[in-house]
């Protein structure tokens, strides 16, 4: 069974088309990536199946459960919307830490919000809260930040912002994590701590999307390579196929155009 289905994604803003009638499917450990220019859709795409933004129509799936379906759905609740966004993780591109807490209190934040609705919360609050703490503790090992658990947002570099962020994604145990364009506002010289983190998460099968501009990074990393134009899935295959054979005039233009840079 397909861990992600999405299925005739549609989103507008005004009289803008962003999306138009998007599918892919992915399999559990499976990382795909989306390529494209800027404008493309890719970023709504990603918003959109995280439930920041609602889309006008289509389906999302997630191990064949409908979350969402364009045609009868109705506002959900704060409550469900959590609920929703639980099984996937966003990590942005600017980052989006809080500044006034530590490392190890940004990784914790969310974990520990969502602990509060368990039923067992006020009985086992301490013992829930050590638990949330030791998590936040390996996976920041896990990302090459055990030495930096006090430190703020404003004591660090860049790339290891992104690794906070990454950290935080996957706090809160995500089906399916999103990285969008992780490395677009980074310097060059960090960039390869952040791939590098990436490929390692690869490499234990984590289920991944990234929209990225590294387009050697998608083919070294990718089972699947989705290039999009204009709110559209134009091609999509394998990284032997779509970067290094396309099939598409939009898709060989594009990767023409970027080689020339």
């Amino acid at each position: 069974m397909k861990i992600l289905e999405i299925k005739n994604l549609c989103k507008s803003f005004g009289k803008t088309s962003v999306l138009k009638d998007v599918n892919f499917s992915m399999e559990e450990g499976e990382v795909v990536s989306v390529i494209g220019a800027s404008g493309s859709g890719k970023t709504t795409l990603l918003r959109c199946i995280n439930f920041l933004e609602r889309a006008d129509k289509g389906q999302i799936l997630l191990d064949g459960e409908v979350l969402f379906d364009g045609e009868s759905e109705k506002r959900s609740s704060a409550k469900e919307l959590r609920k929703k966004q639980r099984n996937f993780g966003l990590v942005f591109q600017d980052f989006n830490l809080f500044p006034q807490y530590n490392v190890i209190d940004n990784v914790m934040l969310a974990p520990k919000l969502l602990a509060k609705e368990r039923p067992d919360f006020k009985s086992r609050k301490k013992e829930i809260y050590g638990e949330i703490e030791q998590t936040a503790r390996e996976l920041l090992e896990r990302v090459g930040l055990s030495e930096k658990l006090s430190n703020y947002p404003c004591e660090l570099s860049g790339g290891q912002k992104q690794r906070v962020s990454i950290a935080r994604a996957l706090a809160l145990k995500p089906r399916v994590l999103f990285f969008d364009e992780p490395t677009s506002a980074l310097d060059p010289e960090l960039t390869g701590e952040i791939l590098k983190v990436i490929r390692k998460l690869a490499a234990e099968h984590i289920t991944m999307v990234i929209v990225t501009h590294e387009i050697d990074f998608a083919s070294n990393v990718s089972d699947k390579v989705i290039f999009m134009a204009d709110g559209i899935v134009v091609e999509e295959g394998p990284p032997s196929a779509v970067i290094e054979n396309p099939q598409n005039e939009r898709t060989r233009s594009f990767l023409q155009k970027l080689n020339e840079k």
